[in-house]
């Protein structure tokens, strides 16, 4: 390959571009060429509406895939829970790098937990998938709180609580270990607790479908274990017929016995905001070793999921 640079697509968020940096120098040592980041404002960034409102999957994602047909950059990093669920046919996937921590974080007042919330604590998150997992859990345990729809990066989230508006913000541990401040969270919710948006910690890193050299390059990033859970999680997302701005939580992981993984199990979650009513279902399966295995996996589960009322929990359906 020649020595001219490849041009990085990336959001201009401190996040955005921490990850992106991260891409970058993986990409640059697998290709031995410099890799520079073209930054780009998407509608996501500069909209202060709230995300189901903005049409919600997708706004941070067009206008880097824009730029990705135009060729005005090589290949493109987005975190892959925001990406819509189906894949544009002149772009390729080419990777999914190795998954950072998947759950969701407490950053409250006072170093405080989950558990140790005062009654009535106001919680803040934008998600509706936070929002209808925290309040189950609160109620399962007999505590009352108050979510509050929140929006921004995440100084402005972690703001909420410095200056006393909120008691505690919930956030995803990816995006806070990769800005390096992961030493602010008071509790980590386990997964058993909170599950995590679909593709979660996961990074999608997107190119031209008919760039087969770089395609193959960035390649080597991938994952296939990773690549296998998040198929399956997206998958189930998709036959839920859910955007990002319902609240369905999915998390496959592997069972292993020792060293050697046995299976893959999936799990997922759809309610409603205030937690009253949950549909949490599991299924366990063999390891997916293709595409079309984990995306099954995902449909049987939403499949018994829809069978058990899920539909009827996510707000008005499209027929």
């Amino acid at each position: 390959m020649s020595e001219q640079a490849l041009r990085l697509g990336t959001r201009r968020s401190k996040l955005a571009m921490a990850q992106s940096g991260q891409v970058a120098e993986a990409v640059s040592q697998v290709t031995g060429r410099p890799v520079e980041l073209v930054e780009i404002t998407t509608y996501g960034d500069v909209s202060r509406e709230h995300l189901a409102q903005i049409g919600g999957t997708g706004v941070f994602v067009t206008a880097l895939r824009e730029a990705l047909v135009r060729g005005e950059v090589d290949f493109a990093v987005h975190s892959l829970k925001d990406l819509p669920t189906a894949q544009p046919e002149d772009l390729a996937l080419a990777a999914v790098p190795v998954r950072e921590d998947v759950r969701d974080v407490l950053v409250a007042r006072d170093g405080l937990t989950f558990a140790e919330l005062p009654d009535g604590a106001r919680v803040g998150t934008g998600s509706p998938r936070r929002m209808a997992q925290l309040n189950a859990y609160a109620f399962s345990h007999g505590l009352t709180i108050e979510t509050v729809a929140i929006r921004g990066n995440i100084d402005t989230r972690v703001g909420f609580v410095r200056d006393g508006e909120l008691d505690a913000v919930v956030l995803a541990a990816a995006g806070l270990n990769r800005i390096g401040r992961i030493d602010e969270v008071t509790d980590f919710l386990s997964v058993d607790t909170v599950l995590p948006a679909p593709g979660q910690g996961a990074l999608a890193i997107e190119c031209a479908a008919d760039n087969a050299d770089l395609v193959a390059a960035l390649g080597e990033l991938d994952d296939p274990l990773t690549r296998a859970a998040v198929t399956a999680e997206r998958s189930l997302l998709a036959a839920l017929e859910a955007g990002c701005s319902a609240p369905v939580g999915a998390f496959a992981d592997l069972l292993a016995d020792g060293q050697i993984v046995k299976e893959m199990r999936l799990r997922g979650v759809v309610g409603t905001t205030d937690g009253s009513t949950l549909v949490q279902l599991s299924t366990t399966g063999p390891v997916p070793e293709t595409h079309d295995q984990a995306m099954a996996l995902g449909r049987e589960l939403a499949a018994e999921m829809l069978a058990k009322g899920a539909a009827g929990l996510m707000g008005e359906r499209a027929l």
